[in-house]
C-alpha cells in the first residue's frame, strides 16, 4: 500500500508551488515537507480513514463547488480579520492585549514569537497517528494569521473566510499566562480547503473557540492542535450544517496540571453529506479534565463519523475524561459510524465513553402533534432538544443564543 500513498503525494504536490523564503518559516516548511515525503498521503485502508474516503483531499484538483457562501456570526461585535485567498486584512485598531500579524508578513522577520509554535504542535500531534494532510499544510501554507493574546482581550476576534482559490491556511494562536481570547471562525474559503490552527495556552490562560461551517458543496479538512499549560482552559465548539465532505480533527495535549478542555460539535446533514469528527486527547499531567461532546442529526442518506480517543499517560493521576457521541437518524438510509477509544496507563482516573444511535422519539412527536404542532415544526423542536447538550458547551451565553438562533433558522429553511 506504500506505493499508492507516494503516488498520490506526487500528484498532489505537482499542482502546488513550494513557498520560498528562508529563516524560521522556511525551516519549518522544510521540516514538514521532509516528514510528509517520508509517509505519503492517506488512503482508505489507513486506520483512521476507514470511515472517510480521503480522495477529495488528496486529488490534484479540487472537486468541490466554489462560490458565494454566508458567513454567519461575522456581524458579532468584535475585531474582524478577513481572509481572502492568501491575504489577511483588518480595519481599525487592534484591541488591547492583542497582536495580529499576517503569516506572509511575519515569515520574513528574523525573530517572531510564532517561530517556536508554527509546525511544532502539528509535528507533535502527528505522533503516533500520522496526519499527513496537516504536514502538507505546514509545508505549503502561504496564508493565515498569527494571533497573540498578552492579556484579557475584551472583544472576540472574528476570522471571516471569503471565497478564494483553494487556499492552504495556517493560523497560530498564543495565549500568554493569565490572558484570555475568544476566536470565531466563519465562512468558507474555497472549493477545497485545508486549514490548520495551532493553539498554545499558557498557565492560567483561557481560549474559547467557536466555528460555524455553513451550507455549501465544499470539501473541508481542518485540524486543531492545542497544548495546555497548568490551570489553562480551552473550549472549542463547531456547528456544521450541510457540506459535501467535512473532516474536523482535534488533537489536544495536557502538559500542565489542573487544566481543562472541551471539544464539542453539532452537525445537521441532509443527502450527500459526509461529516467526520476525529479527536485525540492526551493527558500527560495530573488533575486535568477533558470533555468530548458530539451530536449529529442525519437524514436522506447522510453519513456521520466520530472517532475519539483519550490517552492517559503514566503518572497523569486524577484524570477526568468524558466522551459522548450520539446521532439522531431521521430515516433508514442514513448512517452513523463511531469508534470511541480509551488507553489508560494511570490507576487513579475517571474516564468514560459512550455512543448511541437512534430515531426520533415517536412518543414525543405524537405528544407535540396532538397539541397542534405541525409535524415539521415538531421534528425541529425535537432536533434542537437532541442537540442541546452539545450547544451547552458554548461558554459565552450570547454566542450560544446566537448559535441556537442560526440553527433554528437553518432548520426552518
Amino acid at each position: 500500500m506504500a506505493a499508492p500513498k507516494f503516488d498520490l503525494l506526487d500528484d498532489r504536490l505537482s499542482g502546488l508551488t513550494l513557498p520560498g523564503g528562508d529563516g524560521w518559516l522556511g525551516a519549518a516548511r522544510d521540516d514538514a515537507l521532509g516528514r510528509l515525503r517520508a509517509v505519503g498521503l492517506p488512503v482508505r485502508r489507513d486506520e483512521y480513514w476507514r470511515y472517510t474516503d480521503p480522495t477529495p483531499f488528496t486529488a490534484a484538483d479540487p472537486a468541490g463547488q466554489a462560490g458565494e457562501v454566508d458567513a454567519p456570526l461575522s456581524d458579532v461585535e468584535g475585531f474582524t480579520v478577513t481572509i481572502e485567498g492568501d491575504a489577511a486584512s483588518w480595519d481599525g485598531a487592534v484591541p488591547d492585549g492583542l497582536t495580529v500579524d499576517a503569516l506572509a508578513d511575519a515569515g520574513g522577520a528574523d525573530i517572531h514569537w510564532a517561530r517556536d509554535l508554527y509546525g511544532t504542535l502539528e509535528a507533535a500531534g502527528s505522533r503516533p497517528v500520522t496526519r499527513s494532510l496537516a504536514m502538507l499544510n505546514t509545508a505549503y501554507a502561504t496564508g493565515g494569521v498569527l494571533i497573540r493574546a498578552t492579556g484579557p482581550v475584551a472583544r472576540p476576534v472574528v476570522l471571516r473566510y471569503a471565497p478564494g482559490t483553494d487556499p492552504i491556511l495556517h493560523h497560530c494562536v498564543k495565549v500568554d499566562a493569565g490572558a484570555a481570547l475568544t476566536l470565531i471562525e466563519t465562512g468558507h474559503s474555497g472549493a477545497r480547503h485545508n486549514h490548520v490552527l495551532e493553539v498554545d495556552v499558557a498557565e492560567g490562560g483561557a481560549f474559547h473557540h467557536l466555528r460555524v461551517q455553513p451550507r455549501d458543496g465544499r470539501h473541508a479538512n481542518t485540524h486543531l492542535f492545542a497544548r495546555l499549560g497548568a490551570e489553562a482552559t480551552l473550549r472549542s465548539f463547531t456547528l456544521s450544517v450541510g457540506g459535501a465532505l467535512t473532516r474536523n480533527e482535534a488533537v489536544l495535549s495536557f502538559e500542565g496540571d489542573d487544566a481543562s478542555a472541551t471539544v464539542a460539535g453539532a452537525a445537521v446533514g441532509n443527502g450527500a453529506f459526509h461529516h467526520d469528527d476525529t479527536v485525540f486527547v492526551t493527558h500527560g499531567a495530573e488533575r486535568c479534565e477533558s470533555r468530548q461532546v458530539y451530536k449529529k442529526v442525519l437524514r436522506n442518506g447522510a453519513t456521520g463519523v466520530f472517532q475519539g480517543k483519550i490517552l492517559v499517560k503514566e503518572g497523569a493521576q486524577k484524570t477526568d475524561g468524558y466522551q459522548i457521541s450520539q446521532s439522531l437518524l431521521l430515516d433508514e438510509d442514513s448512517v452513523f459510524l463511531a469508534k470511541p477509544e480509551l488507553e489508560i496507563y494511570a490507576d487513579d482516573v475517571a474516564c468514560s465513553h459512550g455512543s448511541t444511535t437512534g430515531a426520533i422519539d415517536e412518543t414525543a412527536l405524537f405528544y407535540l402533534r396532538s397539541r397542534g404542532v405541525p409535524e415539521k415544526e415538531a421534528t425541529d423542536l425535537l432536533v434542537l432538544s437532541f442537540l442541546a447538550e452539545a450547544l451547552e458547551e458554548i461558554d459565552d451565553e450570547d454566542l450560544r443564543a446566537r448559535t441556537v438562533g442560526l440553527l433554528e433558522g437553518w432548520l426552518q429553511g
